[in-house]
């Protein structure tokens, strides 16, 4: 049996997304566990105490700037790394999430979509 490298949270609303990042994930020996939205994230962020949560920015019912700004306020979890996955990518000083935020991303690192797997496993590496 392989020695599990940590467990990671991946907060996506998009199904597919979710399974691709899970199967990238599991191949390089990482625990995952996963939630729809930013609200559920928060939530199976307190109860998994996962190593890493890999955060997308554009979801339903809370949105991930909001998701991440929540989770680094609060001393229970505000210790665990977070990597912002998002489409957003270069515009993103023009859309309406930075905007509404004043730039302010609370995470240590962030890729965009599509997520190349290479590099999603060495900024994984990096951030555990």
């Amino acid at each position: 049996m392989v020695k599990e490298r940590g467990k990671i949270l991946v907060v996506d609303d998009d199904p597919d997304m979710v399974s691709a990042i899970r199967m990238s994930l599991e191949s390089a020996s990482y625990k995952v566990v996963d939630a729809g939205n930013g609200k559920e994230g928060i939530e199976k962020a307190k109860k998994e105490r996962p190593d890493l949560i890999v955060m997308d920015l554009m979801m339903p019912e809370m949105d991930g700037f909001e998701a991440c700004k929540r989770l680094k306020a609060d001393p229970e979890v505000e210790n665990i790394p977070i990597l912002v996955l998002t489409a957003i990518g270069q515009q993103f000083s023009d859309t309406k999430y930075a905007k509404d935020m004043g730039l302010r991303l609370d995470s240590e690192d962030f890729i965009t979509k599509p997520v190349d797997t290479e590099v999603l496993l060495e900024r994984v590496a990096q951030l555990i």
